[in-house]
């Protein structure tokens, strides 16, 4: 199944860019294909998000599980319902000299054994295009 990871490093603390990256809701304020995060349920440590974003005019809708772990620096999310038959992975932050490195993993499946072949290789272009997209949001936004 199609695996994408994609790490940047920022400027800032771990703490301000965990803190951004775990306020989901506010991505569609500073994320382009993000159209809209509502928050559906808010636990101890988890949330339930419904998601709805662009890719390349195609609108994709899914409910996921956000687990947030910051003293481990991670945030695992997993999609609960949705376009696609698989939608998982995680965030993970990590202090360096000066900065925070961050690394965001996407692990999908699309259902659909007999396209899989065809469309996997699109899709994985497009999840890495889009995850780059969101790191380098979240950089701007931490960084001005």
């Amino acid at each position: 199944m199609p695996f994408v990871e994609e790490s940047l490093w920022i400027r800032g603390t771990v703490r301000d860019v965990y803190a951004l990256a775990s306020r989901m809701e506010d991505y569609p304020l500073f994320m382009q294909d993000v159209r809209s995060v509502r928050i559906v349920e808010r636990g101890d440590g988890f949330t339930l998000t419904d998601w709805e974003t662009d890719a390349d005019g195609r609108i994709f809708r899914w409910r996921e599980r956000d687990e947030f772990y910051p003293d481990e620096g991670k945030i695992v999310y997993r999609q609960v319902s949705g376009d696609v038959k698989r939608f998982e992975g995680e965030w993970r932050f990590q202090a360096t000299e000066g900065g925070c490195h961050v690394t965001l993993t996407v692990d999908f499946d699309l259902g659909i054994p007999m396209l899989g072949p065809l469309l996997h290789p699109l899709l994985v272009k497009k999840v890495r295009e889009n995850s780059r997209s969101m790191l380098l949001a979240i950089k701007e936004k931490i960084e001005g």
